[in-house]
């Protein structure tokens, strides 16, 4: 087992601990880059949704994970991501172009909800960030000028210095580039005095503010950066899917989005990769599992919404550091068996009094 003993801020902010995560790391995106050699369609389709949910995992993890701010609408995010990349797409603009003016609007509709969300927090902003959800969803369905209405949009394929991106594995190394930078630029972000002041109001809103931070202004930072990745994860969905229509944007995407952190292990990194893996991946194993269950069990109506909300609970009673959190004490538990105690990673919570006034 490693362990790192800092004695400067530098060690502290370095973006690569020790040569071991290097070379995982490393190892990591080699196999991602041979997979599509590798993998069948089928799964190498998954693998592109998988990256596809990361990039709104990511938008997720930094608003709920590292600011605490809870929010039940992404899916409005990811949605307006989705028609604009289309509309902007279909009327010859390339990829980047279109990309960038769907960043563009994200980032604006985030600071409009940011804005009035201020004055809630905790469940409250979650009804409000709720509503959000449902009037950007009955909007797409309205603007049929914008959207089609419910018949949606074709979306035509990336081009790129023209090249067409028609087949899976074309788009894969597309979304596996965003992806990563995207990744870094997050890891960067929480190094930056923005990113420290955003886990400072997740922990307690009311010392950060005793200590100088504004409050306000990063909540809204946070919305804006969580909206603008979501916005991204939505336009590449568009150019994964082709067709889309307002039917794709629901209530129920944003409560997977949710689930997606919450489950994957919340303020880590990790955590959202994990989170879209089970998101994307859970459907198609439940479909091979039902081979094996009873007809009566197998063919009843929301078989897929029960197990989701066993695990969930399963996660909140047992694991509340999510899957990511179980797989550093199964690490753990190897590296130093037979040594191993389970109070190893308990937490022990202090609380000020500044907390009990929040």
């Amino acid at each position: 087992m490693r362990f790192l003993f800092k004695t400067s801020y530098e060690q502290d902010v370095r973006l690569i601990q020790h040569s071991g995560q290097l070379f995982w790391n490393g190892l990591l995106i080699i196999a991602l880059l041979i997979s599509p050699i590798v993998l069948p369609e089928f799964w190498l389709a998954q693998l592109n949704l998988i990256l596809v949910y990361s990039m709104v995992g990511l938008g997720m993890m930094i608003l709920l994970g590292y600011t605490g701010q809870l929010s039940l609408g992404h899916a409005a995010f990811f949605g307006l991501g989705a028609f604009v990349q289309a509309y902007f797409v279909n009327r010859g603009w390339p990829f980047f172009g279109a990309m960038s003016i769907t960043i563009i609007a994200n980032v604006i509709l985030g600071a409009l909800i940011a804005l009035p969300a201020l004055r809630v927090k905790g469940i409250f902003l979650g009804i409000a960030t709720l509503a959000l959800g449902l009037i950007v969803e009955e909007v797409l369905v309205k603007w049929e000028s914008f959207t089609n209405g419910t018949s949606g949009l074709t979306v035509k394929p990336v081009q790129l210095f023209g090249w067409v991106l028609k087949a899976q594995h074309e788009f894969f190394y597309l979304a596996l580039g965003i992806v990563l930078l995207c990744t870094l630029m997050t890891l960067n972000l929480l190094r930056s005095p923005t990113g420290r002041a955003m886990i400072a109001i997740r922990d307690s809103e009311i010392s950060a503010q005793s200590m100088g931070i504004q409050a306000g202004r990063t909540k809204i930072s946070a919305f804006m950066i969580s909206a603008a990745f979501t916005g991204i994860g939505g336009g590449l969905y568009a150019q994964y899917l082709r067709h889309i229509s307002p039917e794709n944007f629901t209530l129920l995407l944003s409560l997977d989005f949710a689930l997606m952190v919450i489950i994957g292990g919340l303020a880590s990194i990790h955590g959202v990769f994990f989170g879209a893996m089970f998101v994307v991946l859970m459907p198609p194993l439940i479909a091979i599992g039902k081979d094996f269950l009873p007809a009566a069990m197998a063919n009843t109506a929301g078989l897929q919404n029960v197990v989701y909300g066993l695990i969930l609970i399963g996660v909140v009673l047992f694991e509340p550091r999510g899957l990511y959190g179980r797989w550093l004490k199964t690490r753990t538990y190897f590296q130093i068996f037979p040594f191993y105690r389970r109070g190893m990673f308990r937490r022990q919570k202090a609380f000020q009094k500044s907390d009990r006034l929040s």
